[in-house]
Order: C-alpha cells, then structure tokens, then sequence
C-alpha cells in the first residue's frame, strides 16, 4: 500500500513540475549572457554538416568553445533538429531535466526520513522556490547539474540495500562532468563526506562503486583526452584556469561580491519559506546523528562555504543548496504538521507578505499587466489565509502556501516578466531583424552599444562587436558595417556612408 501510494506521489509531482517549468516556456527572448551563448553554440552544432565532429568540437562564432563540455549544447541541438531554432526548444532540455529534480528529491527524501511527510513537503518547497523554476526554466546548466546531483544522492542512498545501485555514482558524477565541469568537484565531496559521516566505509570500499566510477567517467577522460589532442595547452588554459581556477581567485569580468553575498541572494529569493528553514536547521543539528541532519548539514556547510570564498560571485552559482534547504524546511514543516508546533511571529510575516501582494496590485494596475494583477491578489489572498490558519493554530496553513505559491508562480511564469534581466537593455529581437534583412549570416558587425550581448549576435546570426566611437570611425572606412545609437550616430563623420535602416534607437549603416 505505502508503495502503491509512494508512486501516486512521483506522478503527481513529475506532472505539476512539468506544468510549471514548461508553461510558456518560449514566451520571452533568450536571456544574455549564458541563454545567448548556449544557443549559439547548440545551433553551430546543428548546423553542422555531418562528420564534422562538431558535437566533439563545438565552436562559438567559428571559433573553439572552451567554456563548458557539450553535454546540454548536444541536447539542445537535438531538440532543435526536431522543433526548429526557437526559444521552446533552446529551453526545453534544460526545463525537464530540472522537473525531473522535483519527484526525485522526494524518493531521496523517502530514503533519508525513512517516511513519506517530510519528503514531499520537501519537494514541494524545492518545486516552489522562485530561483530553481525560474533558473531552471532558462537555458542555463545548473538545473540539469542539480537534477544529476540528487540522481547521484539516490544511488548512494540505494546502494546501502543493494549494492548495483552504486554503479549509479559514477556515472552520475560523468554526467555532472559533462554538463559543468569542474562542478562536480563540491558536489562529489559533499557525497564522499556523507558517506564516511554516516559510516557507511564498506561501500566507499565497493567493486559496484569503483566499476561504475570507472564506467560512468571514461567518457569524461575521452573528451578531456580529445580536446587536449585537437587543440593542446590552450583548451586547458581556458577551461581549467580561466574558467575554473580564475574565479576562485579572482574577481572574473567584474563579478564580485562580498562574503555573504549568497546569504543575501538565499533571503530574497527564498520567501515564504525562509522563516522555517531556521527551525529545519535547529532540528537538523538537535537529530545530528540521523542520515538525513548528516547530509543537510554537510551539503549546506561545504557547498556554501564553498562558493561564499569564491572571488567570482554570480547568482546562480548558489543554486546546488536549494535541495538541502529544501530538505531542512521539509523536517521543520513535517515536526509542524505532526506535532503543532507553532510560533506566532510566522502570523505577522505572512501577513507583511499578503500586505505586500496588496500593494503588488496596486503596481501592475498602473503598469496594465494583467496576469501579474492577478498573480498579486492570489499572493496576498493564499498568504492572507495561511496568516490567518496558523492563528487558529490550524495546520492545513501548509497546503495553503504550497497551493498560492504554485499558482504565483505559475502566474508569473505564464507571464513575460519571469526573465527580469531583459529590462536592462534594449530589446535584441527588433534589432536582430534588421540585421538579419540586410547582412549576409556570420558577417562581423560593430557597435556602439555598450558591450557585447550574445543574444544579438544568435538572434542577429552574426557576430556583433562592441566598440569605442574611434574604432567605429576606422572600421566605417574599412567599409565595415556599423550598429551606432543615436549619440555614436552625433559623433561619427558620416560622409560617404550609407544608411540601411533603424530600429528601437539603433542605425545600421555601411561605407559606400
């Protein structure tokens, strides 16, 4: 019966996560700087003619792409081959593998509580955290690495009983190689370190663990192999030391921040349930010596510990933690439901937030966005109840909040204003038009613009180059094309030029 009930459970969250990471996915253009890149370099990939082991080989603008292995790019090309190039389809890889997270941390919390509540109130938190749907949804590696991790977490946890499950681990941690690199070096010693803490040393001993590590990585080793072999001493200086070892000791491209920068980013993003992962971490070190405290608190402890010295500080770079807050929130909100444990102070901070979705409507009203109106009376009607429920001391406030924070989040990403980063700078597509309508694919194209948006060079199909107002003049007399906003278009000397048309503030013009 538990068994039978356990499979309802997969189901139902494999199918509620797929609706939500996959609900207007292509809504909303590619996001700069990773959503560009990945897409450009999956439709080189595409586009290459067969046998030109380009899948081996990829290359960002013709040229060799070092940054991370091809694992996602591949797939990505695989569902273009299929759908078309399109913002679906550049998503979709990377949208359902972070779905598939969801019912797997509920089977790996199964496996660490010994009981069902406290893993599905754990999948539910982590399915309605705002940064895993919303990274997730984007083209990006982190979802997919995070999805690889909590596979690796249910092997491991598997191979206690039957030992053929550790042939798992290896190729787990071949897969999280494969997608981000040097990634799996945190994340395969938070899973080492929970072994020998949950003394589990005859299977760090195991021939299934050590077949399976050499199984699952040969792949790894071939393409580290392969790289080394086309393009020598530079692939490793790139990948290993610029994009690698550089931003543990350096503030790459500008991106730093101070120590608790993700304390910071782990607060914004976290609410509502922020105010239980306190508690789930009390509980966590009250019941050190269960299975399940080991791993929250050593993968909470290494990973952020980990990225908080890192001098290169991005916010996605968090994104690993979010499974074992999940979990501690989980523990805290299953000892509420069993056992009534409630704290008065959670009625004033959930009703701060329904104020909040209040003023929330307000806003949207004057800005005429529809759906986020009523994405804004949902938040403060769902948070106005469970405000209300845990003042009653009720604790069907649980299912409250998971219920409004779904359909928030369903809301907002049913909307275009899931991608807030687009409102940085110029809308690339109208602008991408231009140059498509008038500039042959693949030509180089200089621009005033601040700096380099790889969203416009892979909606554009060309390489668009950010430049100062002097290079602009040279390159115009080089009968170079030009991309120049309105202030550029003041400065630069004009005679003899030729003006192909605008758009969205910007001149596409060319030498005579």
């Amino acid at each position: 019966m538990r068994l039978f009930r356990e499979k309802e459970w997969l189901f139902s969250l494999l199918i509620i996560s797929l609706v939500l990471w996959l609900i207007c996915l292509g809504n909303s253009p590619l996001r700069d700087w990773d959503e560009g890149t990945v897409a450009q370099v999956a439709r080189e990939i595409w586009r290459a003619p067969f046998g030109s082991m380009r899948w081996l080989y990829p290359t960002l603008g013709g040229e060799p792409y070092h940054n991370k292995p091809p694992l996602m790019h591949l797939l990505i090309a695989w569902t273009y081959s299929i759908g078309g190039v399109n913002e679906w389809t550049t998503r979709l890889p990377g949208a359902v593998l972070t779905a598939l997270g969801v019912p797997l941390l509920y089977s790996v919390g199964c496996l660490l509580f010994n009981e069902s509540l406290p893993a599905l109130f754990a999948a539910l938190v982590y399915l309605t955290m705002l940064p895993v749907v919303r990274h997730g949804r984007l083209a990006m590696l982190d979802g997919a690495t995070i999805t690889f991790f909590l596979l690796l977490l249910f092997c491991l946890l598997k191979a206690r009983q039957n030992r053929w499950y550790a042939l798992g681990v290896g190729f787990c941690l071949g897969l999280i190689t494969l997608t981000k690199g040097m990634m799996v070096l945190p994340l395969g010693a938070i899973a080492c370190l929970f072994l020998i803490a949950d003394r589990q040393f005859a299977l760090l001993k195991s021939p299934y663990l050590l077949v399976g590590m050499f199984l699952g990585n040969a792949p790894v080793i071939a393409w580290f192999v392969a790289q080394w072999q086309h393009y020598g001493e530079n692939f490793f200086q790139v990948n290993f030391q610029a994009q690698t070892f550089n931003r543990l000791t350096q503030s790459v491209e500008g991106h730093s921040g101070p120590i608790w920068y993700y304390l910071i980013e782990i607060i914004k993003y976290s609410f509502p349930w922020l105010l239980f992962l306190p508690g789930g971490f009390y509980l966590a070190c009250k019941k050190r010596h269960t299975t399940w405290s080991r791993l929250i608190i050593i993968g909470t402890i290494v990973y952020l510990g980990t990225i908080s010295l890192m001098r290169t500080k991005l916010p996605w770079y968090v994104m690993p933690i979010y499974p074992f807050l999940a979990l501690a929130i989980g523990a805290k909100l299953s000892d509420i439901w069993q056992d009534g444990h409630f704290k008065g102070r959670m009625t004033i901070f959930l009703a701060i937030i329904s104020i909040a979705g209040l003023g929330g409507c307000v806003y949207f009203f004057i800005e005429k966005e529809p759906i986020l109106i009523v994405m804004s009376i949902v938040l403060a009607i769902s948070m106005g109840i469970a405000a209300w429920l845990v003042k009653q001391r009720d604790r069907n406030f649980i299912p409250v909040l998971f219920s409004g924070i779904y359909l928030v989040l369903a809301l907002l990403m049913s909307s275009q204003s899931w991608i807030w980063e687009l409102n940085e700078a110029f809308p690339v597509k109208p602008v991408a038009e231009l140059i498509r309508a008038n500039v042959s694919p693949g030509t180089q194209i200089y621009t005033s613009f601040a700096y380099d948006r790889p969203s416009l060079d892979f909606y554009s199909d060309c390489k668009v180059t950010a430049a100062t107002v002097p290079v602009l003049q040279k390159m115009l007399s080089n009968k170079s094309y030009l991309l120049l906003d309105n202030d550029a278009l003041q400065q630069i000397n004009l005679t003899g030029s030729k003006i192909i048309g605008a758009a969205n503030g910007f001149t596409l013009l060319i030498k005579n």
